[in-house]
């Protein structure tokens, strides 16, 4: 069975869980690198994939954000107080609470950490006021060339040096794009009262995503073997929107995305889209959908021997290999290994699956634990 850890920004593990697991191990040594900023993930090591038997990487990233770049670091206080190094030219605004904010290009605070927490979430909307002229001038970019042309020169030394399976992350949402540019409550009663804006809107992120794909593929298609899209469609208990309008509005767009993928180069399309999207996983499968990912097993519906016997024969699982939500961060290593066995034994029958927790690993998971979940991986990682 593949194991992963760390190959991608949704199954990877926070900087300062990182850091403990590091300690925990006596892995100490190297400052630990914040490589996604908003997520606040850490630059995942070699000595920890060959620790816990990891079969797929990452391609690293240039810019984590809009014009700051991880070629040169600086000291940086994670929440907790440890050090560690982010990019030099990231310098987020404070207010008097210890909150951080960073500004984007446009001017606009886009994104929000309130002191204390762990990950910055979205926060101020650049076009929660715009009208349906003002997309004509929309140009939303998902990777610049600089970043294509420094993803594509890994993707090629990993390709030439290493027999891990080579993870593109290259996002493509238009969901989750959709909402953070409007706003997510107005985008939702667009939805409804403004559809004619929605269609607009969701087709100028497609047009986007096939003109950067296009140029990503073209620089590394021949050396990666998975290109990572996110959308989020579900919640802890069902879908944000129904399955008619999922049909109407995003499925003819991911067919022209995934579709792209499979026409240019011979990459497998993964899908990261959390919750209860049990009554999707059909019309994902026929965008193009190779692999879903994380199986939030804990959401309704989303039980992995139903979703196995269901679906199985059809398309790759990547995920659900522990309760992220329950076990994993409160139970003792036993209860994680029983958890682990349990599902595997649902999820290994007859091949198409992929081990990793549900999402990323947060910094309330005990070090202990997560061994105690990838050793259980290896250990009853066997396809029947």
């Amino acid at each position: 069975m593949p194991i992963d850890l760390g190959a991608s920004l949704v199954t990877s593990i926070n900087v300062v869980g990182y850091h403990r697991l590091k300690e925990y191990l006596g892995l100490d040594g190297e400052p630990i690198k914040v490589a996604n900023i908003v997520l606040q993930l850490a630059e995942f090591e070699e000595p920890l994939r060959a620790r816990f038997k990891v079969d797929v990487i990452g391609l690293p990233l240039l810019e984590p954000l809009p014009g700051v770049k991880n070629n040169k670091w600086k000291s940086w206080k994670l929440p907790d107080g440890t050090d560690a190094q982010i990019a030099a030219d990231f310098n987020p605004e404070e207010n008097d609470k210890g909150d951080l904010f960073i500004r984007a290009p446009e001017g606009h605070l886009s994104h929000w950490m309130p002191a204390g927490t762990y990950h910055f979430l979205p926060h101020e909307a650049p076009l929660a006021e715009a009208t349906i002229e003002d997309l004509e001038s929309f140009n939303p970019v998902y990777l610049s060339d600089e970043e294509i042309e420094f993803q594509a020169q890994a993707a090629r030394r990993l390709h030439e040096e290493t027999d891990y399976a080579i993870f593109a992350w290259f996002d493509g949402s238009l969901m989750e794009r959709s909402q953070f540019a409007r706003g997510w409550s107005q985008f939702m009663k667009d939805l409804i009262r403004d559809p004619d804006f929605v269609h607009a809107l969701i087709a100028r992120f497609k047009t986007a995503a096939i003109r950067d794909l296009k140029k990503y593929l073209e620089a590394l298609g021949e050396y990666v073997d998975v290109v990572g899209f996110g959308d989020d469609f579900g919640t802890q208990t069902g879908l944000q929107i129904s399955p008619e309008m999922y049909r109407e509005l995003f499925l003819p767009h991911h067919k022209d995305i995934y579709g792209f993928v499979h026409d240019t180069s011979q990459a497998y399309v993964f899908l990261h889209s959390c919750g209860a999207v049990y009554d999707l996983i059909s019309d994902f499968i026929t965008a193009g959908v190779d692999i879903l990912n994380p199986i939030q097993t804990s959401a309704d519906n989303m039980a992995p021997e139903r979703i196995k016997s269901v679906f199985g024969d059809k398309i790759t699982f990547w995920g659900g290999g522990s309760d992220a939500q329950g076990v994993l961060p409160y139970g003792t290593p036993l209860d994680v290994e029983n958890d682990v066995k349990t599902r595997l034994e649902a999820f290994l029958a007859h091949g198409g699956y992929v081990f990793a927790p549900i999402h990323d690993i947060l910094p309330d998971v005990p070090p202990e634990n997560i061994v105690a979940m990838y050793d259980a991986a290896y250990k009853y990682g066997k396809y029947r």
